[in-house]
C-alpha cells in the first residue's frame, strides 16, 4: 500500500480517546467511536497522537487503543505518534540522553509495527530542545526510527505545546531520509512558520506537507498542504474533510463557504486553554449521539461548565451551515 497515495488530498483524524469515570478507558464508547469513524471519508486514523494522549498513556493502554482502531478499520491505515512518554526518566548527560531517546521512540515504533499499524509519526523530542549539537540529534532519532521499517511522518510542533523550532536545513535533512514520507506542521498562530517550512517541503518532490493547523485549516491547503492531520477532525469529521476535497477539486465556491464554517468551529473547540480541545471533541461527539455524553479526557485542565453548551452550539451551527 502506497500511505502517501491513499492520504493525499485527505483528512486524517487524530482520535482521542474515551475514558470513563474511574479513569479506565470506556470499551464500549471507543467500540462506537471506531464503528462511526470507519463510516467517514477519510484517508487514514492517526491514534497515540497528541488529541490521543499517546505519551501519557501506559503501554497497555496505548496497546488496548490500537487493537481497538485496528480490530474495527479494516484496511484503513492507522498512523501511531511515538516518542517519549511523560512519565519516563531521562539521564541528564547529552549523549546518554539521546540515546534514551531513540531507543524509547524506536520500542514504541516497534510496538506500533507489531501491533498493525501503517506509519508512524515521531512526536518532537522536547528532551533533546536545550543540547549541544541538537539539530544532528534530530536526524539521528529519525533515522533510527526509519530503520524499524514503517513509513514515517516528522511533526514540527510549535514549542509552546512542548515542540521543537526546528531549523529549515534540519527539515530538510530529516526528508532525505529513506522512509520519511512527510512532515505533518503545527504552528498554531504563527503563519510565518508554516510558510517558511512548507517552502522547504516544496523543494523535496517525495516529501509530502501535511497540516496539523486546526485553527486555520483552508490557509493551509492553500499554502501548498496535501494532506491534514488535526484533532478537529475528531468529530463531525465530515465537515473538514469536505473541505479538503473541495480544494483538491477546485470547488472554490464551495471550499470558501465551507472554510467559513470549519473556522466557526475551530474558533470555539480550539481555544484557551488550548490542552481542553481534547475534551472539547469528545463534547461534540457526544452532542452528535457517537459516544456517551459523559466521556472524559482525565489530562484536560479545569473547564469552565458554560463550554460544554458552547461546544453543543458549535455542533449545531456547523451542522446548520
Amino acid at each position: 500500500m502506497d500511505l502517501v497515495a491513499r492520504i493525499r488530498g485527505k483528512v486524517i483524524p487524530a482520535v482521542p480517546v474515551p475514558f470513563g469515570r474511574r479513569g479506565k478507558i470506556d470499551e464500549a464508547a471507543q467500540r462506537a467511536y471506531v464503528a462511526w469513524m470507519a463510516r467517514q471519508p477519510i484517508g487514514a486514523v492517526a491514534t497515540w497522537a497528541h488529541t490521543g494522549r499517546g505519551l501519557l498513556l501506559t503501554d497497555e493502554q496505548r496497546a488496548q487503543v490500537l487493537e481497538a482502531w485496528r480490530a474495527g478499520l479494516g484496511e484503513m491505515p492507522i498512523i501511531c505518534g511515538v516518542g517519549v512518554p511523560h512519565a519516563a526518566r531521562l539521564p541528564s548527560d547529552s549523549t546518554a540522553r539521546t540515546e534514551r531517546v531513540i531507543a524509547i521512540t524506536t520500542r514504541l515504533a516497534e510496538a506500533a509495527r507489531n501491533g498493525g499499524a501503517a506509519a508512524v509519526m515521531v512526536h518532537p523530542p522536547a528532551a533533546l530542545r536545550g543540547l549541544r549539537d541538537r539539530e544532528r540529534r534530530l536526524v539521528a532519532l529519525h533515522r533510527a526510527v526509519a530503520e524499524v521499517g514503517l513509513p514515517v511522518i516528522a511533526f514540527y510542533l510549535y514549542e509552546a505545546a512542548g515542540g521543537i523550532a526546528y531549523a529549515p536545513e534540519t527539515v530538510g535533512r530529516i526528508l532525505a531520509i529513506h522512509r520519511v514520507v512527510g512532515i505533518k506542521l503545527a504552528t498554531l498562530d504563527s503563519p510565518m512558520n508554516y510558510q517558511d517550512i512548507a517552502a522547504v517541503v516544496r523543494e523535496i518532490p517525495s516529501a509530502l506537507l501535511i497540516t496539523g493547523e486546526d485553527r486555520f485549516l483552508g490557509y493551509s491547503l492553500m499554502a501548498g498542504a496535501g494532506a491534514a492531520l488535526i484533532g478537529l477532525a475528531a468529530a463531525c469529521t465530515d465537515v473538514p474533510a469536505a473541505l479538503l476535497d473541495a480544494w483538491s477539486a477546485g470547488e472554490l465556491s464551495r471550499f470558501v463557504s465551507l472554510n467559513g464554517a470549519v473556522d466557526a468551529f475551530a474558533r470555539d473547540t480550539f481555544t484557551a486553554p488550548i490542552e481542553g480541545y481534547v475534551q472539547r471533541m469528545l463534547w461534540a461527539l457526544g452532542a452528535e449521539g457517537v459516544i456517551p455524553k459523559g466521556a472524559s479526557d482525565p489530562f484536560a485542565p479545569r473547564l469552565a461548565p458554560a463550554e460544554r453548551e458552547r461546544v453543543t452550539q458549535a455542533v449545531r451551527a456547523l451542522r446548520r451551515r
